[in-house]
């Protein structure tokens, strides 16, 4: 097989959770134009049937299905769902993730009032550790339950998982919500585990941290507000926050045979973000 032959995902399938916007739907759409079959969900579920019509309407095999990955029963339908569809599973993006309110400091340099450990709704902190962790636990658990089945549609055995984690599991944002950081970090350190009991079964998981994205996550604020998109793009490193659009190529790797001998691993994307600020 050749370099490029790895990368090569014709032929299996992929489901993405929060594909209708965002990273999730730049994972979709790698997915997809690389020439996996695709299930779109997200919570969204208009949302996910236009973005999956969309790219049906550009010659892709996608499919949408409404699914709350904080829901148990709700994610082993939309996985049963999707192993009927397609014959099993080679693929799977636990990307969907919620941002629950501002940390204790802001960009302008001042504590939030609602965001310090003695002022911060339980509530909120109940609902991004049932989305942001426990909704990964779902989702990877019935990708597995699926995967060693065997993906029969493609005659493979095993599969890739990619979860979606953040620079916020690895270091310390005060301007990020208190309860996200914890729940990436336990992600990241999920993923260390499982890459240890999945690799009998040729399963392999990994994680993407990203950086700076512009995202619809905390109300799409970084496409909303220049003044902040400025800041931002002026300290990092290599220049500018992100599209989601750079983050295809990773995705690709990550779930093709191009990686077959990572797992249990995390890869940061970042614009170099955590090397440090130089100006």
């Amino acid at each position: 097989m050749g370099t490029l032959d790895k990368f090569d995902i014709k032929g299996r399938s992929a489901l993405v959770t929060g594909g209708a916007s965002g990273i999730g739907l730049a994972y979709a759409e790698a997915m997809a134009e690389a020439g996996a079959a695709v299930t779109l969900t997200d919570i969204d579920a208009d949302g996910a049937a236009r973005e999956a019509a969309r790219l049906r309407s550009e010659g892709y095999e996608v499919r949408s299905d409404q699914l709350d990955v904080s829901n148990w029963e709700n994610v082993v339908a939309a996985f049963d769902a999707h192993d009927s569809a397609y014959g099993g599973l080679d693929i799977c993006f636990a990307n969907a993730g919620i941002d629950t309110g501002a940390g204790f400091w802001n960009p302008a340099g001042h504590r939030n009032d609602d965001g310090q450990v003695d002022t911060y709704d339980h509530n909120r902190w109940d609902r991004s550790i049932q989305v942001n962790l426990n909704g990964v636990f779902y989702t990877v658990s019935n990708a597995v339950r699926i995967m060693k089945k065997g993906g029969r549609a493609s005659g493979r055995s095993g599969g890739s998982i990619i979860t979606t984690a953040s620079n916020a599991g690895l270091v310390t944002e005060p301007i990020v919500g208190l309860p996200y950081m914890p729940a990436k970090a336990g992600v990241l350190h999920m993923v260390r585990a499982l890459g240890l009991e999945l690799a009998e079964f040729k399963i392999r998981i990994n994680a993407i941290a990203p950086g700076p994205f512009v995202t619809n996550i905390g109300g799409g604020w970084l496409k909303k507000d220049p003044v902040a998109r400025a800041a931002w793009d002026a300290i990092v490193p290599l220049g500018s926050v992100a599209e989601t659009d750079q983050l295809k190529p990773l995705a690709l790797l990550l779930a093709s045979d191009a990686s077959d001998y990572m797992t249990g691993s995390h890869v940061v994307i970042d614009g170099g973000m955590m090397l440090g600020k130089y100006k």
